[in-house]
């Protein structure tokens, strides 16, 4: 049977999110304490909603007042889709609309170049709630970039912040200048100012970004990060297997043969890719109230936005629906690329029910860190990729979410659909 039935998962959705948003409606000063008294009795039979007008605002700086959305039921801001988000990669030839891009080739080297901005946004974390946010291109997280290992990754960024701003990768990068750092290149960019970052793609792997600006809690805090995903090259792989494997033993023609098709369901140009369901997950966190606690937690920014609303219980949700799971299908290979960008808090988690997955840490390897587990934890900018299987499992609603159970309960609680 699947771990929980379509009626229990709405209440529970309706429930947890209704309790949250009340906790922090017109409570500009409510903690993380405040909220989880507020969630009381509801440990894992809730999530909802119910508001009348909430704003999260920083009263040191950002003075404009926002909010006024009324009691709502569904998410009413639609400029960011978290379900839209989880299959957005921007590979220069392809990506969102608010990604100018464009790819070529450059003395021998494929150049994948996207125009990046800063800019001070208001972005929707819980229907209702809003909170002011430091962003890349509007959106928190940020545009996931893709690229093939050994491309040239080409950025041309302009601050149009208030603040100052940088982006630094989590690549190995040759050059200081390319860095993102205060002390290297063109150091922070001020309000206007504009440069162009140049990284090679390197290693294969899933990768972060985010701002390296000072205060540096605060600048990721807001919303400036991303995932930058590096495809490994199949010929690469076949030329020097050793380089993506964790093992010390002989590599036979056999094993050399796997890591190369290993590689292929990896790379967004072949067709073995086609056949792997990928998604990209950005565990996030906010602290409404600036106190240095945070105060909603999300998957893809807003929270419980996988969980469960109106359904005929046949994989058919009702025209509008904000919240809901995220569909798969059972034969389809499952690939989660995850990330963690929670600030305040030591460490997020990813939990699955009723399955157990692969881990590859970094996604540097193409052979599993850790197998056949169903929790695991990174810490802020560690990130990794879920290799999952659903192919024997009945149709019907699989949870998943973070164990730390404070972070479920305040908005980090979602679930898969298995059609």
């Amino acid at each position: 049977m699947p771990s929980i039935d379509y009626g229990s998962a709405a209440d529970v959705t309706e429930r947890l999110e209704e309790r949250l948003v009340e906790s922090l409606i017109g409570e500009k000063s409510v903690s993380r304490r405040t909220v989880l008294g507020g969630l009381g009795v509801a440990g894992s039979a809730a999530v909802g909603l119910g508001s009348s007008r909430a704003s999260a605002d920083s009263s040191h700086e950002d003075e404009d007042e926002h909010g006024n959305f009324g009691a709502v039921g569904e998410y009413r801001d639609l400029d960011f889709d978290p379900h839209e988000f989880l299959t957005a990669f921007n590979t220069g030839e392809s990506g969102q609309d608010n990604v100018p891009q464009q790819v070529y080739e450059e003395d021998g080297r494929t150049v994948r170049e996207f125009e990046f901005t800063a800019v001070d946004t208001t972005i929707t974390i819980a229907p209702g709630v809003e909170f002011q946010a430091w962003a890349f291109n509007g959106q928190v997280p940020g545009p996931t970039i893709r690229a093939v290992e050994g491309d040239l990754i080409r950025v041309k960024f302009t601050n149009l912040g208030r603040h100052a701003h940088t982006i630094h990768p989590h690549l190995k990068n040759l050059n200081p200048r390319m860095d993102g750092i205060p002390q290297n290149g063109p150091g922070v960019l001020d309000t206007d100012e504009s440069f162009t970052y140049e990284w090679i793609a390197q290693p294969a792997g899933t990768h972060f970004y985010h701002c390296h600006s000072l205060p540096l809690k605060e600048h990721i805090h807001r919303g400036l990060y991303g995932t930058i995903i590096i495809d490994p090259d199949p010929e690469r792989v076949r030329e020097n297997p050793r380089d993506y494997v964790n093992y010390p033993g002989p590599i036979t023609d056999d094993f050399r043969t796997q890591l190369v098709d290993e590689a292929k369901s990896r790379n967004h140009e072949y067709a073995e890719n086609d056949a792997v369901n990928e998604m990209v997950m950005v565990m996030n966190s906010f602290d409404t109230n600036f106190d240095g606690g945070n105060e909603v937690y999300a998957a893809n920014t807003r929270a419980f936005a996988y969980g469960v609303g109106d359904t005929d219980g046949n994989g058919n949700w009702t025209a509008g629906e904000t919240k809901r799971p995220i569909q798969i299908d059972k034969n389809e290979r499952q690939r989660v690329y995850l990330s963690n960008a929670t600030e305040f808090d030591l460490i997020n988690s990813f939990h699955t029910h009723s399955q157990f997955f692969d881990y590859y840490d970094h996604g540097t390897t193409l052979t599993p860190t850790r197998k056949t587990v169903d929790t695991i934890m990174q810490c802020q900018a560690q990130r990794g990729i879920i290799e999952i299987d659903y192919s024997d499992h009945k149709p019907g609603l699989y949870m998943f979410h973070a164990h730390q159970s404070e972070f479920a309960e305040l908005g980090w609680m979602s679930f898969f659909e298995v059609v």
